[in-house]
């Protein structure tokens, strides 16, 4: 293990990212995409475990924490924030890398995926929906449509007003904590959380990732139809790709899972039926022996 280190780094893409970098320079990368509403230090636990053995880059994505907030809905389009994370491994002169997304970084990863399969070597992806089946689950099943009724909210201009309103300790209670095991956070970790909303603008750059977003999500009970391109042929993944599912999400049910042999060739599974969302931190050792299993067994 490897004391990460910290440095900004600037991309072709236009924006400087806060980088933690761990682990042996030669080491095989790893690079790491956190999710809404959080950091890099969302895989702290994995940081430190992996760097053991392999090169770790996780970073703060655009509009997070300590990286670059560029203003306007536009620059949070997920074609975007693949590019950022192609110019990031070109800034530090990788080639070929295993990627792991949580959440949103797991949206990224799906995507620089499938629109990069010659660079992503491996996928690893937790609690992060494939788009294709999110977007036919918004449609076709009523549970899952109600339980992302939160993005509809997300996307209203109002909502940074409602957030600021509510405060954000009692956003860390019901909006976070309400989806994963709070007695699992430590209260540097929470400190932490309190102290990046409370940067000037970040409450719009965190929320312009939902707005950018070019899912459909009907109101409950809305007569819908699925878009015109999830009718559409799909490429299916080639590369090696693990699912590592925490059971008690219920922002993102286990749904999600049933389609993924229909959209990926090589496929791994590990669930926990006592973790939800934020399995990364709540039962990180899950996580860890996942990944590290997962790179022992792929070439």
């Amino acid at each position: 293990m490897t004391k990460p280190r910290y440095e900004r780094v600037p991309l072709s893409t236009g924006v400087t990212l806060n980088v933690a970098l761990a682990g042996p320079e030669d080491g095989e990368p790893i690079l790491f995409l956190h999710g809404f509403p959080e950091s890099h230090a969302t895989w702290r636990h994995q940081i430190a475990a992996l760097s053991d053995t392999y090169r770790v880059v996780a970073p703060d994505q655009r509009g997070f924490a300590a990286s670059d907030k560029p203003e306007g809905v536009e620059n949070y389009e997920t074609d975007r924030i693949v590019a950022d994370v192609m110019a990031l491994a070109d800034a530090l002169d990788i080639k070929h890398f295993t990627l792991v997304g949580h959440d949103w970084g797991g949206a990224v990863a799906w995507s620089a995926a499938l629109h990069h399969p010659l660079r992503v070597k491996r996928l690893v992806i937790v609690n992060a929906p494939h788009p294709l089946v999110f977007q036919k689950s918004l449609i076709d099943d009523p549970g899952q449509r109600e339980a992302s009724q939160y993005i509809r909210t997300f996307r209203s201009p109002m909502a940074e007003i409602g957030l600021k309103a509510m405060g954000i300790e009692t956003f860390l209670d019901r909006m976070l904590l309400s989806h994963a095991d709070g007695s699992k956070l430590e209260p540097e970790e929470r400190q932490r959380y309190l102290d990046d909303w409370s940067q000037p603008g970040v409450l719009t750059t965190m929320l312009n990732w939902y707005r950018a977003a070019k899912i459909e999500v009907p109101a409950t009970g809305e007569e819908a139809k699925a878009p015109l391109w999830t009718h559409m042929p799909f490429p299916k993944l080639h590369m090696p790709v693990l699912v590592v599912w925490g059971l008690k999400d219920s922002a993102l049910l286990p749904i999600q899972l049933e389609g993924l042999p229909d959209v990926v060739k090589d496929l791994r599974l590990v669930t926990s039926p006592s973790a939800g969302h934020f399995i990364t931190w709540e039962e990180p050792d899950t996580v860890t022996q996942a990944i590290r299993d997962f790179m022992a067994e792929t070439i």
